[in-house]
């Protein structure tokens, strides 16, 4: 899957803030990732980051998984 940093992805499980949208700091093995609802950052594998994520926004364009 291509996640580029910068990205946003929408996630098919929402934060426990609420958010659904997480901003892409890094990528790799790991995702760093940060809420665009509250502001949290986490960091979760690769695996099981590219399981949860429903659609892919990047600058203005959807791309679809």
């Amino acid at each position: 899957m291509d996640v580029r940093i910068g990205d946003v992805l929408l996630m098919k499980k929402n934060h426990p803030c609420g958010g659904t949208k997480f901003v892409v700091l890094r990528s790799g093995m790991d995702f760093k990732l940060r809420c665009e609802k509250c502001g949290h950052e986490i960091e979760i594998p690769r695996s099981k980051a590219e399981k949860n994520i429903k659609q892919i926004i990047r600058e203005g364009i959807a791309v679809d998984r």
